[in-house]
């Protein structure tokens, strides 16, 4: 396919170089098809980002002797990671929609290997902890891989692209800890942040040789662009439905999360490594995501986000039963458990964004970055929550905790289906009387 302008052709897949930001690229509208080597390049970069907000978890210890410094500063460093993904996620991703996605992707990538290369070489926790926020920050540019998938992909084979792209994001984040804690142990933590660098850093060239250019979708400057969020969020109540239902449905997900080491340690006496190898069983939940795309694609998301917050709240009320068991049994149940909970969570997360992506195609890395704000706020929540449960309720609190938050996510989307059937309803008798008249 050519550009409308015959003497400027693009090439199909690959531009080095942005000429225009009135060229015609394939980013501009949908092909036929993309190459899989591109969709597994957007999965891995988005994996490989992603996952640099969570590489420290296991290292703590061994940092923090090596750079002498106590259980709390050693903690602040995930927790300034998160802030800066936070900060990003709400600040910057919005910009996809003003600038070149390509672009931004690309120095977000030279900033993540040079912020991880940084860590690498702190001397002291000071610097370490500066050099986390800004890991933190430049990670969101999973937030712009998946936008530039949703963009890149035909509209028939969305869900589907998309639902690939994130099994990389989640890969990177359930697998993370596990790859971390085994490397930090053979190596050192310094050689985990080195490899993560030079990871990021090999994406970024792949990036830059292979990935079209995109045309920005709005002229808007940097306040008006955030002020227009505000816009979006009041405009659709589709991104609101989905923002809420997703940010519940994390409560139980990261209550579960945040408590399962201390459950392991005092129920069963087991360590952290046994706690990191559960990552395993939810890296298995990673691959609801591809289905859950093309089941997007063919029966609607809509079907979709109720089959995955339904599963997730059976899977999560199963746990429950475990005290009739035996320990053996028990860990089993909750290994089966969190395969089930994490596939519902990770089929929910795309068909939401499915959903939220055909709603203003212009604005797609401001909705993306409201959806997620959404699911980050519902992640905070639940490890409190889940903590403050755990404390004063045990396990079951916490079994409980999670299933009602996830049976309120899926009434949130079994109560917006009743609600969109009687408007459409309303619809037709208004249709049907402005045509009588």
């Amino acid at each position: 396919m050519r550009s409308k302008n015959a003497s400027h052709p693009e090439p199909t897949y690959r531009v080095t170089r942005m000429t225009s930001l009135h060229t015609n690229t394939k980013a501009d509208r949908p092909a036929a098809g993309l190459p899989a080597s591109l969709v597994l390049l957007l999965a891995t970069g988005a994996g490989l980002s992603v996952a640099s907000i969570y590489y420290s978890q296991p290292l703590l210890g061994v940092l923090g002797t090596d750079l002498h410094a106590g259980p709390r500063a050693a903690g602040f460093v995930p927790t300034f990671t998160q802030m800066g993904y936070a900060l990003g996620i709400l600040l910057l991703a919005p910009l996809g929609d003003r600038f070149d996605r390509r672009r931004i992707i690309l120095a977000k990538a030279a900033l993540l290997a040079l912020a991880l290369l940084w860590s690498a070489l702190a001397p002291t926790v000071t610097p370490l902890l500066a050099a986390s926020l800004v890991v933190g920050l430049a990670a969101t540019m999973a937030q712009d891989i998946v936008p530039a998938a949703a963009t890149l992909a035909p509209e028939t084979h969305r869900g589907k692209i998309v639902g690939t792209v994130m099994t990389g994001l989640l890969l990177g984040i359930l697998l993370s800890r596990v790859v971390s804690g085994i490397a930090g142990q053979l190596w050192g933590w310094r050689a985990v942040y080195g490899a993560a660098a030079a990871s990021v850093a090999l994406t970024g060239i792949a990036v830059w040789r292979w990935l079209p250019a995109f045309r920005p979708t709005t002229s808007l400057r940097y306040g008006a662009l955030m002020a227009s969020m505000t816009r979006l969020w009041g405009a659709h109540p589709e991104l609101r439905r989905a923002a809420l239902s997703q940010g519940l449905l994390s409560i139980g997900f990261s209550a579960f999360w945040s408590t399962l080491a201390v459950m392991l340690h005092d129920g069963f006496h087991l360590g952290s490594a046994a706690a990191g190898a559960f990552g395993l069983a939810g890296a298995a939940g990673a691959l609801a995501a591809p289905l859950a795309g093309r089941l997007a694609d063919r029966r609607g998301p809509e079907l979709v986000t109720r089959l995955g917050t339904g599963l997730a709240m059976l899977s999560f009320a199963v746990m429950g039963f475990g005290v009739f068991l035996s320990g053996p049994a028990q860990l089993l149940l909750i290994v089966v458990a969190a395969i089930g909970f994490d596939f519902g969570v990770q089929a929910t997360l795309v068909a939401h964004q499915t959903l939220v992506y055909g709603i203003e195609p212009a604005a797609r890395s401001r909705l993306n970055a409201l959806l997620f704000t959404g699911m980050f706020i519902g992640m905070a929540t639940g490890a409190a929550l889940g903590s403050l449960v755990f404390a004063s309720w045990g396990w079951l609190g916490v079994v409980a905790l999670s299933t009602i938050s996830a049976g309120a996510a899926l009434a949130v989307r079994v109560v917006r289906r009743r609600h969109a059937g009687r408007a459409g309803h309303a619809a037709t008798l208004q249709t049907q009387a402005s045509t009588s008249i």
